[in-house]
Parts: structure tokens; sequence; C-alpha cells
């Protein structure tokens, strides 16, 4: 009924293992040099600097409270907004903080490419807009004081 088969090893499954073993360490390998080439922290060290950064946050603000008796207001100002540079300054530097500092940069390089009305097209256009907003506000107003009659007249019939 039963056959009792011994399983060993084979050398197929062994160099398979090897070959598969050997391709997932190259792409960690990889993985760890893209990450060092493209500036980015590992994720311990980026959560780190959130956790540095929260307790920045909250060191200052708990710190303003529990110091409200004892410092005057303009040294807790200066404690609160040294604190939250630091924390900003830890923020800056995580992989979040690195994309935000870059698209910054972009978004100001494409406000460079702008070509910005002249001081007189700007007064004109803002002249037109206010005209065409006074037109249509005594239009509105016209069309308001005809409907009110219209009701009175209306509302005033007995049938």
């Amino acid at each position: 009924m039963w056959q009792m088969v011994e399983l060993r090893p084979s050398k197929v499954k062994h160099s398979l293992f090897k070959s598969n073993f050997g391709l997932i360490m190259a792409k960690e390998n990889k993985n760890l040099e893209q990450l060092e080439h493209s500036g980015q922290r590992s994720k311990g060290v980026n959560t780190m600097l959130w956790l540095m950064a929260i307790i920045f946050v909250v060191v200052a603000a708990v710190g303003n409270v529990y110091f409200v008796t004892q410092l005057s207001l303009v040294v807790r100002v200066l404690a609160l907004v040294g604190l939250l540079v630091g924390a900003v300054v830890f923020i800056a530097f995580t992989n979040q903080g690195q994309k935000a500092i870059g698209f910054m940069k972009e978004a100001r390089q494409e406000l460079r490419k702008i070509i910005w009305p002249t001081r007189q097209e700007s007064t004109q256009t803002t002249l037109i807009v206010l005209g065409v907003c006074a037109i249509v506000a005594l239009a509105l107003w016209g069309i308001d004081a005809l409907i009110i009659n219209v009701i009175t007249f209306l509302t005033n019939l007995r049938f």
C-alpha cells in the first residue's frame, strides 16, 4: 500500500537555489548601490530624522505651555522658533524633505520662465475687470428690481 520514499536534495534543486539566492543578493546589492548613488537615506536613518523632528515639535509645544509662568513671552517665542527651525532642518534631510526641496527648486526654475505682464498691461486688465463687474452688478440689480415689481403686482391682484 504505502511506500517509503526517501527524499534527498538533488543537485539540480541545490544549484537552482544557489542561483536564485545569488540573483536575490545581487538585486539587493544593486538596490543598495542605487540608494547610495541617489543620495537617499536608508529607512532607519530616515525614520530617526522624522522621529527627531517630531520630538522637537512636541518639546516646543509642551515647553511653551509648561513654561508659560516661568519665562517671558520673548524667551518662549525664541525657544519655540528655534525648536521649530530645528525640526524643519531634520525634515529637510529626510528623503521626503529632499524631494520637497527638489520640487521647490524646479518650481522656481519654472517661475523664471514665465513672461510676466507689464505694469501697463496689469492696470488695463484690472480696469477692464472692474468695469465688467460694475456693468454686471447694475444689470443684476435692474433684473432684481424688475422681478420684485412683477411679484408685487401679481400678489396685489385679487381673483
